[in-house]
Protein backbone atom coordinates (compact mmCIF):
# COMPACT_ATOMS: atom_id res chain seq x y z
CA UNK A 1 0.00 0.00 0.00
CA UNK A 2 2.91 1.88 0.96
CA UNK A 3 4.83 1.54 -2.09
CA UNK A 4 1.74 2.17 -4.57
CA UNK A 5 0.89 5.75 -2.83
CA UNK A 6 4.89 6.31 -3.10
CA UNK A 7 4.39 5.68 -6.86
CA UNK A 8 1.80 7.27 -7.50
CA UNK A 9 3.26 10.07 -5.77
CA UNK A 10 6.11 10.31 -8.02
CA UNK A 11 3.89 9.51 -11.06
CA UNK A 12 2.25 12.75 -10.54
CA UNK A 13 4.89 14.95 -10.08
CA UNK A 14 6.43 13.87 -12.57
CA UNK A 15 3.97 13.97 -15.36
CA UNK A 16 2.53 16.85 -13.71
CA UNK A 17 5.37 18.95 -13.64
CA UNK A 18 6.60 17.42 -17.52
CA UNK A 19 6.89 20.42 -19.90
CA UNK A 20 4.58 20.86 -22.87
CA UNK A 21 5.78 19.43 -25.79
CA UNK A 22 3.66 20.77 -28.38
CA UNK A 23 4.57 23.94 -28.90
CA UNK A 24 2.32 26.97 -29.00
CA UNK A 25 2.19 29.78 -31.33
CA UNK A 26 1.10 33.60 -31.76
CA UNK A 27 -1.97 34.06 -33.30
CA UNK A 28 -2.35 35.80 -37.11
CA UNK A 29 -3.85 38.58 -35.20
CA UNK A 30 -4.19 42.37 -35.70
CA UNK A 31 -3.53 44.64 -32.93
CA UNK A 32 -3.04 48.07 -33.15
CA UNK A 33 -0.28 50.96 -32.39
CA UNK A 34 -1.13 53.96 -29.90
CA UNK A 35 -1.98 55.94 -33.23
CA UNK A 36 -4.88 53.34 -34.10
CA UNK A 37 -2.61 52.03 -36.83
CA UNK A 38 -3.10 48.04 -37.49
CA UNK A 39 -0.15 46.00 -36.60
CA UNK A 40 0.32 42.47 -37.62
CA UNK A 41 1.36 40.71 -34.29
CA UNK A 42 3.06 37.98 -36.46
CA UNK A 43 4.97 40.43 -38.55
CA UNK A 44 5.46 42.88 -35.97
CA UNK A 45 7.67 39.38 -34.04
CA UNK A 46 9.49 38.61 -37.33
CA UNK A 47 11.94 41.81 -36.72
CA UNK A 48 13.41 40.37 -33.69
CA UNK A 49 15.13 37.26 -33.02
CA UNK A 50 13.77 37.62 -29.53
CA UNK A 51 10.53 39.80 -28.30
CA UNK A 52 9.60 39.72 -25.02
CA UNK A 53 5.44 40.85 -25.09
CA UNK A 54 4.38 41.98 -21.65
CA UNK A 55 0.14 42.25 -21.45
CA UNK A 56 -0.50 44.90 -18.88
CA UNK A 57 -3.19 47.91 -18.16
CA UNK A 58 -2.99 51.16 -16.44
CA UNK A 59 -5.07 50.08 -13.57
CA UNK A 60 -2.84 47.23 -12.64
CA UNK A 61 0.18 47.78 -10.13
CA UNK A 62 2.00 44.98 -10.77
CA UNK A 63 1.95 45.38 -14.37
CA UNK A 64 3.50 49.06 -13.61
CA UNK A 65 6.22 47.79 -11.35
CA UNK A 66 6.84 45.16 -13.84
CA UNK A 67 7.19 46.95 -17.14
CA UNK A 68 9.17 49.75 -14.59
CA UNK A 69 12.14 47.11 -14.21
CA UNK A 70 12.09 45.48 -16.92
CA UNK A 71 12.66 49.02 -18.56
CA UNK A 72 15.24 49.54 -16.59
CA UNK A 73 17.32 46.84 -18.12
CA UNK A 74 15.80 47.24 -21.11
CA UNK A 75 18.61 49.30 -22.63
CA UNK A 76 21.23 46.73 -21.65
CA UNK A 77 19.39 43.53 -23.26
CA UNK A 78 18.95 45.28 -26.49
CA UNK A 79 22.71 45.92 -26.13
CA UNK A 80 23.61 42.76 -24.93
CA UNK A 81 20.98 40.07 -26.65
CA UNK A 82 19.52 41.77 -29.82
CA UNK A 83 16.10 41.54 -27.82
CA UNK A 84 12.73 43.50 -28.35
CA UNK A 85 9.94 44.60 -26.03
CA UNK A 86 6.73 45.22 -26.55
CA UNK A 87 3.96 46.07 -23.85
CA UNK A 88 0.24 45.59 -25.47
CA UNK A 89 -1.96 47.47 -22.99
CA UNK A 90 -5.12 45.68 -22.84
CA UNK A 91 -7.48 48.64 -21.35
CA UNK A 92 -10.54 49.57 -23.29
CA UNK A 93 -11.18 52.58 -24.97
CA UNK A 94 -11.90 54.77 -22.13
CA UNK A 95 -8.86 54.20 -20.00
CA UNK A 96 -6.54 54.13 -23.72
CA UNK A 97 -6.94 58.00 -23.01
CA UNK A 98 -4.44 57.17 -19.52
CA UNK A 99 -2.05 55.04 -21.80
CA UNK A 100 0.12 57.48 -23.38
CA UNK A 101 0.60 60.04 -20.66
CA UNK A 102 1.59 56.89 -18.36
CA UNK A 103 4.16 56.12 -21.05
CA UNK A 104 5.75 59.72 -20.96
CA UNK A 105 5.47 60.07 -17.30
CA UNK A 106 7.59 56.97 -17.41
CA UNK A 107 9.87 57.38 -19.48
CA UNK A 108 9.42 53.94 -21.23
CA UNK A 109 11.42 53.39 -23.89
CA UNK A 110 10.04 49.88 -25.62
CA UNK A 111 7.00 50.12 -27.84
CA UNK A 112 3.32 49.85 -26.69
CA UNK A 113 0.67 48.45 -28.92
CA UNK A 114 -3.29 48.19 -27.81
CA UNK A 115 -5.61 45.23 -27.34
CA UNK A 116 -8.19 46.86 -26.07
CA UNK A 117 -10.60 43.96 -27.50
CA UNK A 118 -8.62 41.81 -25.86
CA UNK A 119 -9.01 39.35 -28.82
CA UNK A 120 -4.74 38.98 -28.45
CA UNK A 121 -5.14 37.73 -25.09
CA UNK A 122 -8.44 35.61 -25.77
CA UNK A 123 -6.52 34.10 -28.69
CA UNK A 124 -3.28 33.25 -25.93
CA UNK A 125 -5.87 31.77 -23.44
CA UNK A 126 -5.23 33.73 -20.03
CA UNK A 127 -6.60 36.09 -17.88
CA UNK A 128 -4.26 37.59 -15.33
CA UNK A 129 -2.02 40.37 -15.76
CA UNK A 130 1.00 40.95 -16.14
CA UNK A 131 1.67 38.26 -18.68
CA UNK A 132 4.88 38.08 -20.09
CA UNK A 133 5.57 35.48 -23.20
CA UNK A 134 8.98 35.16 -24.99
CA UNK A 135 8.62 34.22 -28.39
CA UNK A 136 10.93 33.75 -31.58
CA UNK A 137 10.95 35.75 -35.08
CA UNK A 138 8.24 32.86 -35.96
CA UNK A 139 6.15 33.67 -33.46
CA UNK A 140 6.79 30.57 -31.21
CA UNK A 141 6.23 30.84 -27.36
CA UNK A 142 9.20 30.46 -26.21
CA UNK A 143 8.24 31.33 -22.79
CA UNK A 144 5.46 32.17 -20.58
CA UNK A 145 4.78 33.76 -16.79
CA UNK A 146 1.96 35.20 -14.94
CA UNK A 147 2.20 38.22 -12.49
CA UNK A 148 5.10 40.04 -11.36
CA UNK A 149 7.29 39.78 -7.98
CA UNK A 150 10.16 41.87 -7.68
CA UNK A 151 12.94 39.69 -8.99
CA UNK A 152 11.11 38.57 -12.02
CA UNK A 153 13.08 40.73 -14.65
CA UNK A 154 16.25 38.41 -13.78
CA UNK A 155 14.99 35.63 -14.11
CA UNK A 156 13.30 36.61 -17.42
CA UNK A 157 17.25 37.96 -18.42
CA UNK A 158 18.39 34.39 -17.43
CA UNK A 159 15.86 33.35 -20.25
CA UNK A 160 16.58 35.73 -23.05
CA UNK A 161 20.47 35.48 -22.33
CA UNK A 162 19.92 31.67 -22.98
CA UNK A 163 17.54 31.69 -25.86
CA UNK A 164 20.04 34.24 -27.99
CA UNK A 165 22.92 32.28 -27.28
CA UNK A 166 21.35 29.29 -29.51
Amino acid sequence: MKKALIFILLATLFFGFTPDNTSKKLPDITITDLQGKPVKILEYVKNSKITVISFWATWCSPCKRELDAIGELYPDWVEAYGVRLVAITIDNARALTQVKPLIEEKSWEFDVLVDSKQELQQALNFQPIPQTFVVDAEGNVLYQHEGYTPGDEYELEKIIKELSAK
